[in-house]
């Protein structure tokens, strides 16, 4: 019982820090020293001595560890914007020279890899050539590597035009396992931006068929298209549709399809492929890029969660169709689903893009695939529910924007080589030709069945979407009459657009008609003037739109001529304001050249303005 008890007063000393003594006798003269284990008593001691356990464990765990430190410390100083370029050099450098021999490993750290990349980012050309020759044996291992793969694209992009050219020589006969990799796919997808045409060439041969990716020499060829390769090379087209089969299979699977290399490869599989293997493939990507519906833009967001994962979340919310158009062969791939899918699939499309329509819209592609879903998709009902509800609470962001107005232009004008590029309509009328064949004694149904006019009136007059452009006009006619690319917006709807399918709103456009006249009856702004607003006669935007409007509509000649000019065309015969004069004079309508010749031919007599008729016979 005394044993127990002595026992249980010291667990009890212990617990409360205090010092034990041991009672047991020692054998010999001398009892040795007992390694007695510190107790830490405050907060301080215990976080410190905690600290000490986690950087023992790391130390064990890490072979590298304290050079992680040494790097990491110098990477904080080696980053600051204050930093002078002598002293970030010499930090780089020391950095380096640490690396030295380690480079594999340190690359594969998510810590270390960083202080490469910067490293690689400032360093001299002879440092940066160093750290390309010792890693030059892993390329395509790091390239599928997680944190190391940064680094590869780093020294890529810094990489001089020979280094360039080996990577993409030893990336033969990897391009499509690559493509496959999660990781692996970006390095390929980056190569291929950096690369030349030739280059580019090489990188996509190889899907096409296994001939050339076993045989270099065969891949050095100038042609770009895949049935002149087929021709050339005296290739088989059956075995080039089973081989790329099986390389694009995999990718739809997984759904890595949102690279320009492999949209590229995607059109010229079409372009060979018969009607089966055609219909299979966009079978197959339909699903993948119908997506989910977004969310709205007045969506709460946590406000605790960080900015960068906020921009993660909203990126991965959206679906793969807009990912997709950053090029133009991303957008063509996209054309030709929502040609060539059933009417469940285009109504699956058009509800994935929900949440979305403004970035679509706003986008070089984005808005030239909304062009072709408002040109194609019969069920106007639909598409007024979901996009031209979201375009019209954006309505005066597109009409001044280079790429949102072509989407309103559509619907005034449709396929107007004024507001669309060859290559723009090129985009719009991409076909498959395997499907593009009548079937069945009936051609294929890629432009919708609904007659086209009826389409449009639909979806400007009946959603309600005409009546708030022209109101939006009004509001902004000054702004939009100055503006490169407003001015066409507002001209269209002055004009009434193609077929004046404005019509039922006349009382509105002749309202734009008298607004427009009340800016040009304010008075002429001066050089002298400090308030920095310029009249629409004298701004060469504006003075340009308001000649081709008298030269297109009598009724908007007569709201201007009675409006702002009558009685004021000496004022205005100079300058760019000359344009709109005489405008009056070259019109085809008989009744506005009358409108103005009593007041325009003294001027003429006198040489102030010069005759219409002689300056078209100076151009004869």
């Amino acid at each position: 019982m005394e044993i127990a008890a002595k026992k249980k007063m010291e667990s009890n000393k212990r617990k409360r820090g205090e010092k034990t003594v041991s009672h047991a006798p020692y054998k010999g003269a001398r009892a040795p020293a007992a390694a007695e284990k510190v107790v830490p008593k405050t907060a301080k001691e215990r976080r410190l001595a905690n600290k000490e356990i986690v950087e023992s464990r790391k130390k064990k765990r890490k072979p590298n560890y304290d050079l992680e430190k040494e790097l990491a410390l110098l990477w904080e100083k080696m980053r600051c914007h204050d930093i002078t370029k002598e002293n970030r050099s010499k930090f780089v450098s020391e950095a380096l020279r640490k690396m030295n021999g380690k480079y594999m490993e340190i690359a594969g750290s998510h810590v270390t890899a960083r202080v490469l990349q910067t490293c690689i980012k400032y360093c001299t050309q002879a440092e940066r050539d160093t750290v390309f020759d010792a890693l030059k044996p892993h390329f395509l291992n790091l390239s599928r590597k997680k944190y190391a793969v940064h680094l590869v694209k780093k020294l890529l992009d810094t990489a001089n035009k020979k280094q360039f050219e080996w990577f993409v020589s030893s990336l033969h006969g990897q391009v499509a396992s690559l493509l496959r990799h999660s990781v692996g796919a970006g390095v390929v997808e980056h190569v291929f931006h950096l690369a030349n045409g030739s280059q580019k060439r090489s990188l996509l041969v190889e899907l096409y068929s296994a001939e050339l990716q076993l045989f270099k020499d065969l891949t050095k060829t100038n042609s770009s298209k895949l049935v002149d390769i087929i021709e050339k090379l005296g290739l088989q087209k059956s075995s080039v549709i089973q081989h790329m089969t099986k390389v694009i299979q995999p990718l739809l699977e997984k759904g890595i399809i949102d690279y320009s290399i492999v949209h590229t490869a995607l059109l010229e599989y079409f372009t060979i492929a018969d009607k089966t293997s055609a219909k299979e493939v966009i079978k197959q990507l339909i699903p993948q890029i119908q997506g989910t519906a977004g969310t709205d833009e007045t969506e709460i967001i946590n406000p605790d969660v960080p900015q960068k994962n906020k921009n993660k979340n909203r990126k991965l919310k959206e679906p793969l169709l807009v990912r997709m158009m950053h090029n133009r062969d991303g957008l063509k791939v996209a054309v030709l689903c929502i040609k060539y899918g059933s009417v469940k699939d285009r109504k699956k499309i058009i509800k994935g893009m929900k949440g979305h329509v403004k970035k679509l819209a706003l986008d070089q592609y984005g808005s030239l695939l909304l062009v072709c879903v408002l040109s194609i998709v019969d069920d106007t009902k639909l598409l007024s529910k979901i996009i031209i509800q979201e375009l019209m609470k954006v309505l005066k962001d597109l009409m001044f924007d280079k790429n949102g107005r072509r989407i309103l232009l559509q619907l005034l004008r449709p396929n107007c080589s004024r507001y669309l590029s060859p290559a723009d309509l090129a985009c719009l009328n991409c076909t498959i030709p395997s499907l593009n064949s009548q079937e069945e004694g009936k051609e294929a149904d890629v432009d919708g069945k609904k007659d086209p006019s009826l389409r449009r009136n639909e979806l400007l007059i009946g959603s309600g979407l005409a009546e708030s452009l022209v109101g939006a006009c009004i509001e902004n006619a000054g702004p939009l009459l100055k503006s490169n690319f407003g001015r066409e917006v507002i001209y269209e709807v002055a004009v009434g657009g193609a077929d004046n399918i404005l019509k039922p709103l006349s009382s509105k456009t002749e309202k734009l008609h008298e607004k427009i006249s009340s800016l040009a009856a304010l008075q002429k702004s001066s050089a002298d003037s400090e308030a920095g607003e310029e009249h629409v006669f004298q701004n060469f935007h504006s003075s340009r739109t308001i000649r081709k409007l008298v030269l297109e509509s009598h009724e908007f000649a007569v709201s201007l001529w009675k409006g702002g000019l009558e009685g004021k065309c000496e004022m205005w015969a100079q300058g760019h304001s000359s344009k709109v004069i005489l405008a009056f004079l070259e019109s085809t309508n008989e009744k506005t050249r009358e409108l103005a010749k009593s007041e325009l031919k003294p001027l003429i007599d006198c040489g102030v303005l010069k005759n219409p008729e002689n300056k078209s016979a100076e151009k004869e």
